[in-house]
């Protein structure tokens, strides 16, 4: 466009405009290079998709049928809604949701952010209300090299691991026996309502109770939040040595694991940033963990999980390993991208300090 003197006017906002589209649709259309953990969240989402098909076979070869319309994709991963075993409520899409093998790439991609590298020792509290996300946990953690010290809840809630015969140890046992998974936890509990089952029929909590003491793994009973997370973090610290604890990762909303403070339910899922840390009384082993400045995964409120990392909803039929928006979304973060978002912010800079020198007062 031309002024009254016949020169072409600069316009600032059209400027911004064509830089800004410019910048989206290299975003969009750029192929930019994976991140260096690309591989080995592949690897760790193909090992989940075998550990899946194991427990699939297992669980048949006990003659527990799939329940098709609970688990259109055939996993044999999802619950009863209502069983001796069963604690709480559940939101079947989520549990639906975390069979996506691609959760194990998450596992990967969230213990490299919280600067877990191979060799390392993480702590892990498992409730089997999601089971498949502590099977994503587990394939993470060894395609990275990584040893998870594991302490498992194993009450569950609705269409969690929640299947007398087939509960989560039974789902261990399948794993080590089909050579997939070398599951051994260092202590159990019961789980549910105060650690001890409270909210479960008697007949489920001595099932769990005669399930957790099997094979001689610690059993751990002790309704008092304090003491119950004390004695966790003594295990984690002893099975440890004197080899640092890199990253504790929640799975679930485990009573001992994530306390009895409201402020936990605010918590960020994924890598937890700024954890709230309340008074010892009220403080599960996530808040114990913070307090010592450990790195959390905190893996529970699902839907916000997946919008946070791109996942997606429920979906059918289940995304081969590897694939999906979340490895898009990841190698957004690799430096090519940051430097094409740094240049794109220098640019709308310049262009500001220009546009303000030139509609200057002219003396």
């Amino acid at each position: 466009m031309k002024g009254p003197s016949g020169k072409r006017l600069f316009r600032p906002a059209y400027a911004a405009a064509a830089l800004s589209l410019s910048y989206l649709l290299l975003v969009r259309f750029l192929p930019f290079p994976y991140p260096p953990g690309r591989a080995e969240m592949t690897e760790a989402s193909r090992l989940m998709a075998r550990a899946s098909a194991a427990l699939e076979g297992c669980r048949e070869s006990r003659g527990i049928p799939l329940d098709l319309e609970a688990d259109p994709n055939g996993t044999g991963l999802i619950g009863l809604e209502s069983s001796p075993i069963t604690t709480s409520a559940g939101r079947l899409e989520a549990k639906r949701t975390t069979t996506n093998p691609n959760f194990a790439g998450l596992a990967v991609s969230l213990l490299r952010e919280a600067g877990v590298r191979r060799g390392d020792v993480i702590a892990v509290g498992a409730s089997s209300s999601f089971p498949a996300l502590i099977v994503a946990t587990l394939a993470g953690a060894e395609v990275m090299g990584v040893e998870p010290l594991v302490i498992s809840s194993l009450g569950a809630s609705e269409y969690g691991a929640n299947i007398p015969g087939f509960d989560w140890t039974d789902m261990e046992d399948c794993l080590r026996a089909a050579g997939v998974l070398d599951v051994r936890p260092i202590a159990r509990a019961v789980g549910g309502d105060e650690d001890v089952g409270r909210d479960m029929s008697p007949e489920g909590r001595a099932l769990l109770e005669s399930r957790g003491r099997a094979g001689g793994v610690p059993f751990l009973e002790e309704p008092d939040l304090e003491r119950n997370v004390a004695s966790r973090m003594a295990r984690y610290r002893k099975s440890a040595g004197r080899r640092p604890i890199k990253a504790f990762v929640n799975i679930g909303g485990s009573w001992a694991n994530i306390g009895t403070d409201a402020e936990v339910l605010k918590l960020e899922p994924g890598l937890a940033r700024d954890v709230f840390i309340p008074p010892p009384a009220g403080r599960g082993v996530l808040q114990a963990m913070a307090a010592e400045k450990i790195p959390v995964v905190h893996l529970l409120n699902i839907k916000g999980l997946c919008d946070r990392y791109g996942i997606p909803w429920d979906p059918r039929p289940l995304p081969p390993p590897g694939e999906g928006r979340f490895y898009r979304l990841a190698a957004a973060k690799s430096w090519p991208a940051a430097a094409l978002e740094l240049g794109y912010i220098l640019a709308i800079v310049l262009l500001l300090v220009f546009s303000r020198r030139r509609s200057g007062p002219r003396q």
